[in-house]
Protein backbone atom coordinates (compact mmCIF):
# COMPACT_ATOMS: atom_id res chain seq x y z
CA UNK A 1 0.00 0.00 0.00
CA UNK A 2 2.92 2.41 0.55
CA UNK A 3 3.53 2.91 -3.19
CA UNK A 4 -0.14 3.83 -3.60
CA UNK A 5 0.08 6.38 -0.75
CA UNK A 6 3.24 7.85 -2.29
CA UNK A 7 1.51 8.26 -5.68
CA UNK A 8 -1.51 9.94 -4.08
CA UNK A 9 0.73 12.33 -2.09
CA UNK A 10 2.75 13.23 -5.18
CA UNK A 11 -0.46 13.89 -7.10
CA UNK A 12 -1.88 16.15 -4.37
CA UNK A 13 1.32 18.11 -3.68
CA UNK A 14 0.89 20.64 -6.56
CA UNK A 15 -2.74 21.26 -5.60
CA UNK A 16 -1.84 21.83 -1.94
CA UNK A 17 1.03 24.16 -2.94
CA UNK A 18 -1.31 26.18 -5.20
CA UNK A 19 -3.95 26.51 -2.46
CA UNK A 20 -1.30 27.64 0.04
CA UNK A 21 0.14 30.15 -2.44
CA UNK A 22 -3.30 31.63 -3.00
CA UNK A 23 -4.62 31.69 0.56
CA UNK A 24 -1.35 32.23 2.47
CA UNK A 25 0.80 34.70 0.50
CA UNK A 26 2.94 35.33 3.60
CA UNK A 27 4.49 31.88 3.04
CA UNK A 28 6.34 33.30 0.03
CA UNK A 29 5.06 30.77 -2.49
CA UNK A 30 3.68 33.39 -4.89
CA UNK A 31 6.03 34.57 -7.63
CA UNK A 32 7.10 38.18 -7.10
CA UNK A 33 7.93 39.04 -10.70
CA UNK A 34 5.75 40.99 -13.09
CA UNK A 35 5.99 41.72 -16.77
CA UNK A 36 4.61 45.25 -16.92
CA UNK A 37 6.83 48.31 -17.05
CA UNK A 38 4.21 50.81 -15.87
CA UNK A 39 2.88 50.70 -12.31
CA UNK A 40 -0.61 49.24 -11.99
CA UNK A 41 -2.73 51.51 -9.80
CA UNK A 42 -4.47 49.80 -6.93
CA UNK A 43 -7.18 50.72 -6.43
CA UNK A 44 -8.01 52.00 -9.87
CA UNK A 45 -9.66 55.43 -9.92
CA UNK A 46 -12.84 56.09 -11.91
CA UNK A 47 -12.84 58.89 -14.45
CA UNK A 48 -14.23 62.06 -12.82
CA UNK A 49 -17.42 63.66 -14.05
CA UNK A 50 -17.45 66.96 -15.93
CA UNK A 51 -18.46 68.68 -12.67
CA UNK A 52 -15.52 67.21 -10.71
CA UNK A 53 -12.98 67.88 -13.48
CA UNK A 54 -14.16 70.70 -15.77
CA UNK A 55 -12.32 70.53 -19.10
CA UNK A 56 -12.29 72.74 -22.16
CA UNK A 57 -10.80 72.38 -25.62
CA UNK A 58 -8.22 74.92 -26.76
CA UNK A 59 -11.14 76.75 -28.41
CA UNK A 60 -12.87 77.08 -25.04
CA UNK A 61 -15.63 74.52 -25.67
CA UNK A 62 -16.52 72.26 -22.72
CA UNK A 63 -15.33 68.67 -22.97
CA UNK A 64 -16.58 65.68 -20.99
CA UNK A 65 -13.81 63.12 -20.41
CA UNK A 66 -16.39 60.35 -20.05
CA UNK A 67 -17.11 60.74 -23.79
CA UNK A 68 -13.89 58.76 -24.36
CA UNK A 69 -15.19 55.65 -22.61
CA UNK A 70 -14.85 52.58 -24.77
CA UNK A 71 -11.27 53.43 -25.77
CA UNK A 72 -7.89 53.06 -24.09
CA UNK A 73 -6.84 56.63 -23.29
CA UNK A 74 -3.13 57.53 -23.23
CA UNK A 75 -2.68 60.56 -20.96
CA UNK A 76 -0.06 63.22 -20.34
CA UNK A 77 -0.23 66.64 -18.69
CA UNK A 78 1.94 69.75 -18.77
CA UNK A 79 1.96 73.50 -19.24
CA UNK A 80 1.10 74.96 -22.65
CA UNK A 81 4.73 75.96 -23.27
CA UNK A 82 5.47 72.21 -23.48
CA UNK A 83 9.12 71.96 -22.43
CA UNK A 84 11.35 69.18 -23.73
CA UNK A 85 10.06 66.66 -21.16
CA UNK A 86 6.49 67.38 -22.34
CA UNK A 87 7.47 66.92 -25.99
CA UNK A 88 9.09 63.56 -25.14
CA UNK A 89 5.87 62.37 -23.47
CA UNK A 90 3.67 63.49 -26.35
CA UNK A 91 6.08 61.87 -28.82
CA UNK A 92 6.13 58.60 -26.85
CA UNK A 93 2.33 58.42 -26.65
CA UNK A 94 1.84 59.37 -30.31
CA UNK A 95 4.32 56.74 -31.51
CA UNK A 96 3.00 54.09 -29.12
CA UNK A 97 -0.48 54.78 -30.46
CA UNK A 98 0.57 54.78 -34.12
CA UNK A 99 2.51 51.51 -33.77
CA UNK A 100 -0.54 49.44 -32.73
CA UNK A 101 -1.43 48.35 -36.28
CA UNK A 102 -4.95 46.97 -36.50
CA UNK A 103 -5.59 48.03 -32.87
CA UNK A 104 -4.89 51.72 -33.50
CA UNK A 105 -8.61 52.59 -33.37
CA UNK A 106 -8.90 51.13 -29.86
CA UNK A 107 -6.77 53.99 -28.49
CA UNK A 108 -6.92 57.75 -28.20
CA UNK A 109 -4.57 60.35 -26.71
CA UNK A 110 -5.21 63.22 -24.29
CA UNK A 111 -2.87 66.03 -23.32
CA UNK A 112 -4.10 68.02 -20.34
CA UNK A 113 -2.85 71.61 -20.61
CA UNK A 114 -2.50 72.93 -17.07
CA UNK A 115 -2.44 76.67 -17.72
CA UNK A 116 -4.10 79.30 -19.94
CA UNK A 117 -1.06 80.17 -22.08
CA UNK A 118 -1.17 79.61 -25.86
CA UNK A 119 0.12 76.29 -27.19
CA UNK A 120 2.99 76.74 -29.70
CA UNK A 121 1.93 76.15 -33.31
CA UNK A 122 4.79 73.67 -33.73
CA UNK A 123 3.28 71.47 -31.00
CA UNK A 124 -0.23 71.80 -32.45
CA UNK A 125 1.05 70.70 -35.87
CA UNK A 126 3.16 67.80 -34.57
CA UNK A 127 0.43 66.24 -32.42
CA UNK A 128 -2.70 66.49 -34.54
CA UNK A 129 -5.17 63.87 -33.33
CA UNK A 130 -4.36 64.39 -29.66
CA UNK A 131 -7.22 65.78 -27.55
CA UNK A 132 -5.69 68.94 -26.07
CA UNK A 133 -7.77 69.92 -23.07
CA UNK A 134 -7.30 72.71 -20.57
CA UNK A 135 -7.69 71.59 -16.97
CA UNK A 136 -7.27 73.10 -13.53
CA UNK A 137 -4.01 71.57 -12.24
CA UNK A 138 -5.31 71.00 -8.70
CA UNK A 139 -8.46 69.20 -9.88
CA UNK A 140 -6.39 67.20 -12.36
CA UNK A 141 -3.84 66.23 -9.70
CA UNK A 142 -6.70 64.99 -7.50
CA UNK A 143 -7.49 62.48 -10.27
CA UNK A 144 -4.11 61.56 -11.77
CA UNK A 145 -1.94 61.82 -8.65
CA UNK A 146 -4.44 61.16 -5.86
CA UNK A 147 -1.95 59.16 -3.75
CA UNK A 148 0.31 62.22 -3.57
CA UNK A 149 -0.42 65.58 -1.99
CA UNK A 150 0.41 69.25 -2.41
CA UNK A 151 3.45 70.16 -4.50
CA UNK A 152 4.36 66.51 -5.02
CA UNK A 153 1.03 65.90 -6.76
CA UNK A 154 1.47 68.95 -9.01
CA UNK A 155 5.03 67.89 -9.90
CA UNK A 156 3.75 64.42 -10.82
CA UNK A 157 1.55 65.98 -13.52
CA UNK A 158 4.60 67.10 -15.47
CA UNK A 159 6.58 63.92 -14.91
CA UNK A 160 4.33 60.93 -15.55
CA UNK A 161 2.11 59.43 -18.25
CA UNK A 162 -1.01 57.37 -17.53
CA UNK A 163 -3.48 54.97 -19.13
CA UNK A 164 -7.25 55.00 -18.62
CA UNK A 165 -9.01 51.77 -19.54
CA UNK A 166 -12.14 51.56 -21.72
CA UNK A 167 -14.34 51.27 -18.61
CA UNK A 168 -13.15 54.70 -17.52
CA UNK A 169 -10.68 53.69 -14.80
CA UNK A 170 -7.23 55.19 -14.38
CA UNK A 171 -5.22 51.98 -14.17
CA UNK A 172 -1.54 52.48 -15.01
CA UNK A 173 1.15 55.10 -14.41
CA UNK A 174 4.48 55.28 -16.22
CA UNK A 175 7.60 56.61 -14.47
CA UNK A 176 9.26 59.94 -15.28
CA UNK A 177 11.46 59.79 -18.40
CA UNK A 178 9.79 56.51 -19.36
CA UNK A 179 11.44 54.31 -21.96
CA UNK A 180 9.33 54.67 -25.15
CA UNK A 181 9.88 51.02 -26.14
CA UNK A 182 8.73 49.76 -22.73
CA UNK A 183 5.65 52.01 -22.85
CA UNK A 184 4.76 50.70 -26.31
CA UNK A 185 5.26 47.10 -25.18
CA UNK A 186 2.96 47.58 -22.18
CA UNK A 187 0.26 48.98 -24.46
CA UNK A 188 0.68 46.05 -26.86
CA UNK A 189 0.21 43.62 -23.93
CA UNK A 190 -2.86 45.46 -22.66
CA UNK A 191 -4.54 45.42 -26.05
CA UNK A 192 -3.60 41.79 -26.71
CA UNK A 193 -4.94 40.54 -23.38
CA UNK A 194 -7.99 42.76 -23.09
CA UNK A 195 -11.42 41.90 -24.41
CA UNK A 196 -12.73 45.40 -23.74
CA UNK A 197 -12.25 48.51 -25.84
Amino acid sequence: MWPLYAIVLMSLAPVVAAVLAYFAPQMGLRPEGHTNYGRLLDPQRPMPSAQELPLATLNGEPFDLTSLRGKWVLVSADTAACPESCVRKLFTLRNSHASQGKNVDRLTRVWFVTDAAPVPQQVLDAYVGTHMLRADPNALAAFLAAERSGEEALEALGAHMWIIDPLGNLMMEFPPDADPIEVRDDIVKLLKNSRIG
